[in-house]
């Protein structure tokens, strides 16, 4: 049982260890980088948006995402 622990605690610290080599201070001149609009997780929000608005309208008889109109038609 004390070896299993062991190895348990190894594999945590290793697993914690890599995570944090992960992890690194961003200098000021490429701050500017990470700051542009393709960088976000979602580039297009606008965009994202209207699709999903057409695309929980037009399955509001499924219960997706509608917002409480349709009945799966395609009607608001």
């Amino acid at each position: 049982m004390k070896k299993c622990s062991s190895v348990f605690t190894s594999l945590f610290l290793l697993g914690v260890i890599t995570i944090l080599a992960g992890c690194s201070s961003v200098a000021p001149w490429e701050r500017g980088v990470l700051a542009k609009p393709q960088m976000a997780l979602d580039p297009h929000p606008l965009q994202s948006g209207v699709r999903m608005h057409n695309y929980g309208s037009r399955e509001g008889g499924a219960g997706t995402n509608a917002e409480g109109g349709g009945g799966g038609c395609g009607c608001y």
